[in-house]
């Protein structure tokens, strides 16, 4: 009895030797005593280390590495200024106005190097720190690859959003072959104030914002916003989709294809793009494909016509060629191809053959629609954006 007691209480130490970070030692009595990290979101990440020696200790380096997805694994080093000493109290604070920022549920890994006079090194085992948004009590539902996380409006809220989720990624698969290759998670704030709260440079319109290497989501949606926020979260979702399954070092997509797609997913074209993109039509000041492949007008009635007229080309690549075209086409872009050159591929036109047969498509006589009163989803009622950040 005495011997299993024994074992069982070497197997506790052992594990809590695991979980605690302090007290690593390497030669020569050079030692880490403590090690931790503080998030204090949306503002910055705080790094503390204690550590001592029989010598003065002379080296300290701070290496984190953000945890998204890229082409290769970057480790940032940052050497720490402290007074040497045989004991050292060292930190060291991320702060996010340099970088940009970081979404809510986003983690990042760091370890420390020690060094002393007598060149003895130590090393910490890497660590994985979450920067959450601890300001709310955040509930959760998960669906397949798609976890909502609110804390405002109630279950049937949240029940809401991931149904329009799920159609969205449904509509994705069934007509362009895209799907959800990781999981997504998708935050929604009580309103576009809070969700603004949450970054370091929001834009005074920004509504909801895709970090597509994150594979996270974020959208201010206010109670009586709901219809605008299901669309708004079928949009980006589909950004996350589609970068998803066309990342590549070569290249991205052109913007039409990247927002028509994303558009898409939200549903049928709404009346007041409709409206928009009628206008155009009728007074020939349609947007060239070629125009519509670079970042899109400030200006806010230009930017709605390119949103239009990217569904509607997007609308007509599926209606005439077909799924298994488009994923054709997402998957060259993913191997690497100029914008003409895919298209010449897939479809056998360029963007200047793309303009010429879409607007012909579009140029077919279609049911009036009447502008009075309406208002694209992507604007909304609340004055609002959703966009993507890729990085």
């Amino acid at each position: 009895m005495i011997k299993k007691v024994s074992i069982l209480a070497l197997v506790v130490c052992l594990f809590l030797a695991i979980l605690s970070p302090s007290l690593v030692q390497a030669e020569g009595g050079l030692t880490v005593l403590d090690s931790s990290a503080e998030a204090e979101f949306p503002l910055g990440l705080s790094f503390n280390l204690s550590a001592r020696s029989d010598v003065n200790i002379t080296d300290i380096r701070l290496h984190y590495a953000v945890d998204r997805v890229g082409f290769a694994r970057v480790t940032s080093e940052v050497y720490i200024e402290f007074v040497s000493n045989t004991t050292v109290d060292a930190s060291w604070a991320l702060e996010m106005v340099r970088i940009g920022g970081l979404p809510p549920g986003s983690s990042v890994d760091y370890w420390w190097t020690v060094e002393d006079a007598q060149g003895n090194e130590i090393r910490t085992a890497p660590v994985r720190v979450k920067f959450d948004d601890n300001r709310y009590s955040w509930q959760s539902l998960t669906e397949g690859k798609v976890t909502i996380y609110w804390y405002e409006g109630g279950q049937s809220l949240a029940q809401e959003i991931m149904a329009a989720a799920q159609q969205a990624l449904i509509r994705l698969a069934e007509d362009t072959g895209a799907y959800l290759e990781k999981p997504a998670k998708l935050y929604i704030y009580a309103d576009a104030w809070a969700l603004r709260g949450a970054m370091i440079y929001p834009q005074e319109w920004t509504g909801g914002v895709a970090f597509t290497r994150f594979g996270i989501i974020a959208i201010g949606i206010a109670p009586d916003k709901l219809y605008w926020g299901k669309r708004a979260t079928a949009h980006e979702l589909a950004h996350l989709v589609i970068h998803q399954m066309t990342l590549s070092p070569y290249g991205g997509l052109p913007i039409w294809l990247d927002e028509g797609l994303a558009m898409y997913a939200e549903g049928v074209l709404e009346p007041g793009y409709v409206a928009y993109l009628d206008r155009a039509i009728a007074e020939n000041s349609l947007i060239s494909v070629r125009s519509l492949s670079s970042p899109f007008s400030a200006y806010a009635e230009e930017a709605v016509l390119s949103y239009a007229q990217s569904y509607s080309l997007v609308e007509f690549l599926i209606s005439n060629y077909g799924q298994g075209k488009m994923l054709e086409l997402l998957n060259t872009f993913k191997w690497g191809s100029t914008y003409d050159g895919a298209l010449e591929k897939v479809y056998g036109f360029d963007m200047d053959g793309l303009d010429t047969l879409w607007r012909d498509y579009v140029a077919a006589p279609a049911p009036p629609v009447e502008e009075a009163g309406l208002q694209p989803a992507l604007i909304g009622a609340s004055g609002s954006w959703v966009w993507s950040q890729d990085w």
